[in-house]
Order: C-alpha cells, then structure tokens, then sequence
C-alpha cells in the first residue's frame, strides 16, 4: 500500500501540473484552438480521481475485512489498467486519444511513470495469474460484484436487493420484447414501481416521498438499469421534476405536485431541448407570452422523453425576448392530459410526432408544437421570470448522478449476458471463456463496472452532504458512459453474428448502451465542463 500512496500523490501532482499547463494555454477555457488539449486534461482528471477513489475502496474493505477475492481481483486489475493508460493514453474516443507528451510538458512533470513502482503496478493491467484468477471466479458466479461500493450502507444495498427481485420477476423477461415491439413499458409496471416508491425516492417525507439519499437512489437505479434501461429511466423523469419543484417551486406548488409524484399519479416529462438548442440552452426559442392572468406558448421542443403519456411538463422557455441568452429563461409547469399513441396529445394547440430510436425504447421520443397553447401564470415555477436556467442548474448533478448509476446498470447488463454467453457456447472443442481474447473483454468489463460504480456513488456521497458536486458527477457520467458502450460492443463481438440478430437481448443492449455518452451533457460537453471547473482553480 505504500507504492499506492505514493502514486496516488504523483498523480494528483501530475494533475496539476496538467491544470497548469492547460491553463497557460487556454483563457478559461472558452478558446476553442486548444480543445483537444483542454478535454484531455478532464480525461486525465477523470482517471487519476477514479484511481484515487478505487484505491481508497480496496484499503476501506482491507480494513474493514470486507475484501474478498473477486474485489481484491478486480481493484487490482483497475489500478494497473488507469495506471497503464495514464502511461499510455487514454481514448477519449475510438478515434481520439490524449497523451502525456501531447501537453507539452517539461520531462520531468511525466518521469513518474519511468518510476519502478508506478510500473509495477501497471504491470497488473494484464498479469496474466490476475485476470485468470478473476475470469475463473466470475464464471462461477462473480461473489456479490453487485454490492461493490455499498459496504457500509445497508439501507441501499436492501433497497437494491428488493429492486433486483422485481426486476427478475416482471421486468428482465419482457425488457426485449418491449424494445423489439417499441412498446410502452406496461401500466401494470409503472404501477409496479409506484409501489415501490421509484418515483418518491428523494420527495420529502413531508411530502409523501421517501427523503431518501443519493446514494439509495443511485443503487436503485442502477439496479432497474440492469433489469432494463427504459425502467431505470423513468424515475428520472420525476427525479428532475421533483427537484426543480422542490429546490424552485412556491408552497402551493409544492402541496399540488410532488405528493403525485411521489405516488406515480403525476408522470412528469423534462422538455428543454429544441431543434437548434441541444447543449446550448441560451439558444432557447420558445417563447411564453404574458398575456393576462395566462401565458401564451409558442415554439417547438425535441427529444422529449414520454412526452405523451406525460401528465406534466417541466417547459424551458424564453420570457423575455429583450434579454440574450439563459437571462430571458423560465420554468413552466404544463399540465397536460394523458395521451397515447392513437391522441398523443390531446391538448389545444399542442402536437405531436414520434421520432423512432434504434434503442432506449419504452417511453419513446417526441418532437412537440406549440400553437398558441394557454397555461395560467401560476404555472410559472417560483415567484419570478428569469430564474429557468438557474432553476435547471440546481437539478444537473443529480440529473448526471443518476445517468451514471443508469450507465453502471446497462455495464453489469453486457458484463452478465457475456458471462453467460462465454460460459455455455462451446467452439473449437472448449467453452469461449477459455479464450483469452474472450476472457480478456469480460475482465475490462469488470473493471470498468467497479470503476463506473465507484464514482457514481462518490458523487452521490458529496451531493447527499451538501457539497457542490459538479465535477465529480460529470466525472461519474463521462467515465460510466464510455464503460457502458465499452462493455455492450464487446458483448456484442464475444456473442459474435448472434449479438447481431435483433432477437438477442445483446443487441438491444447495444443499442441503449450509445445514448448514454449523448443526453445529459455530450461526452465532449462534459469534458469541456470538467476543464473548466478545473481552471477556475
């Protein structure tokens, strides 16, 4: 543990050397000349603070007697992995990659990683004792890989345990018809987690939720996520809603929506994102016109998540036409009947069309109009125009938490198809495990599930204390998104021309795998994000 502690020191100073560098470069990380250069830095931040936190987890359990053989396996694989890759380069994308020397640093801010013990503990990214130990353990069974990270909260990992049983009784036998149909996810379902309490899990008690923590939330979600993406997707919906009214709503508000919420009667859909307004909300055009006791809406939205079974949207609009950028934004509360797929939307002035997706399916996505669509002035949320951008911020970190911990499930989704794929297909006289270049897929998956995990619930952890937690959410979500499309393409390759039928599951997997580095905040959104909350020092 001593040559651990000492890298862990090197890095973080490399880190800031990285920050210095970069900064030197880049005036506050608005000059898009050296872009590359100011992501790599949010890469390579990304990875020493998941070394940082995944050593801190193997010496906690050490301690604490909670290691068994499969952590102890996969902590150590990881470390060597983010240490060889720091080494190395780190893919920021299959076609991208940033390296040390790319930064132009002097020798000497990089000669940690000619130092012996920095390459020896890379040498345990592909010792091959290690990831012979830790497929053969996998196969038969994996020891509680899905607890990993949840040791000292036993309130999260029950909560976990009784989502897990639902999600194998009603939700993993179906999740692949529903995506092949492009079905809703069943009324019987939504019920389901009603019951549940998904819907409730950060309302306040005073409010008919369960005031539990991030944390909680986290390893619930992960969990439907495993079972199916669009199931673990759908708390998400109420969980933005629910913060935005919480953090941002008047009392009476508060007493109208979040009790129906809480208890799944109010199904709530986030609607922000516009034609020519994606991860550019300043560039907002739809526009809410005071007129009266009522405001008029006019303008269209995109991307809007169950948008028609929705019975309230959360309606990002410009106010005020005079003011540039997020300045002129507010926050709506549209209420709106429920439709469905023969009335999608059946309320004046408002219109509807399906845009079909190759993946996370089961809510389904619309494009939507507004035709002078009249909603009353107390649908304004809070007291004033002008606070929807503000408002909206206060919801990105959980927003991005809960993607993580969405993204970890869809990696332990791929991570246990491989598993079971590789275990019982037989070729060349010899299970597939058996293949190194096989096995070798399923320990990276491994790896990088602990990882994703491990980041997720630090971020959960800050945000449950009431510390700004926007960088190591953005991290969480950066890292967990590129494991998740990391570990369904390799279970597609390991599945082989099966993984390409429609019919199997690793297909669907793959599919809903690929959003996850896109919505909330692009991959390259949030590196840029990270960097910049980096140069603020």
């Amino acid at each position: 543990m001593d040559d651990i502690e000492r890298i862990r020191n090197d890095l973080a100073a490399f880190s800031a050397a990285l920050r210095r560098q970069v900064a030197s470069l880049h005036a506050n990380g608005r000059d898009d000349r050296h872009q590359h250069l100011l992501h790599g830095l949010a890469w390579y931040a990304t990875f020493i603070h998941t070394f940082q936190e995944a050593s801190a987890w193997l010496a906690r359990c050490e301690a604490s007697g909670q290691l068994g053989s499969v952590g102890r396996l996969t902590g150590q694989i990881l470390l060597g992995e983010l240490a060889a890759e720091c080494r190395g380069g780190i893919a920021m994308h299959q076609l991208e990659a940033i390296r040390p020397q790319d930064f132009g640093l002097p020798a000497a801010d990089y000669a940690l990683f000619d130092s012996e013990p920095y390459a020896s503990i890379a040498s345990w990214a592909s010792a091959p004792d290690l990831r012979v130990q830790l497929t053969g353990q996998l196969a038969q069974g994996g020891a509680g890989i899905e607890t990993f990270g949840l040791e000292d909260d036993p309130d999260a990992r029950a909560m976990a345990e009784e989502m897990r049983r639902y999600g194998d009784a009603e939700i993993r036998p179906h999740a692949h018809g529903w995506h092949v149909a492009n079905s809703y996810i069943p009324e019987t379902v939504l019920r389901g987690l009603a019951d549940l309490g998904v819907f409730g899990i950060s309302v306040t008690e005073e409010f008919g939720g369960a005031g539990a923590s991030k944390l909680a939330m986290c390893a619930i979600t992960e969990e439907l996520s495993h079972a199916y993406i669009g199931t673990g997707s759908l708390g998400t919906r109420s969980e933005i809603a629910a913060e935005l009214i919480q953090t941002g709503g008047r009392a009476g508000q508060k007493e109208r929506f979040l009790p129906a919420i809480a208890s799944g009667q109010i199904l709530p859909a986030a609607a922000f994102t516009e034609p020519e307004a994606g991860s550019d909300l300043g560039a907002v055009r739809c526009r809410a016109v005071r007129d009266g006791d009522d405001y008029v809406i006019n303008g269209t939205k995109i991307w809007i998540t169950h948008a028609a079974r929705a019975d309230l949207l959360t309606l990002l609009v410009r106010t005020d036409p005079a003011s540039p950028g997020y300045r002129g934004l507010s926050m709506l509360l549209l209420e709106k009947p429920r439709g469905d797929d023969a009335n999608p939307f059946p309320l004046a002035g408002m219109s509807g069309s399906e845009i079909e997706v190759i993946g996370y399916r089961g809510m389904k996505e619309y494009e939507i109009g507004f035709e002078n669509v009249r909603v009353p002035a107390t649908a304004l949320l809070g007291h004033e125009e002008g606070q929807g951008f503000r408002q909206l911020m206060q919801t990105f970190e959980t927003a991005r938490i809960q993607t993580a911990a969405r993204a970890t499930g869809v990696t332990r989704a791929a991570l246990d198809l491989s598993l079971a794929y590789a275990n019982e297909r037989r070729q060349f006289g010899k299970p597939l495990v058996a293949f190194p270049r096989v096995s070798n897929k399923i320990v990276k998956m491994c790896t990088e599930l602990l990882a994703a995990r491990l980041l997720t619930l630090s971020a959960a952890r800050a945000k449950d204390e009431g510390r700004r937690c926007d960088l190591e959410a953005g991290m969480a979500k950066l890292y967990a998104a590129k494991a998740a499309w990391s570990a369904a393409d390799g279970a597609v390759q390991i599945y082989g021309g099966n993984g390409f039928a429609v019919e199997s599951p690793v297909s669907r997997v793959l599919c809903d795998a690929r959003i996850l580095s896109i919505f909330e905040g692009a991959a390259e959104i949030q590196a840029q994000i990270i960097a910049r909350r980096m140069l603020e020092g």
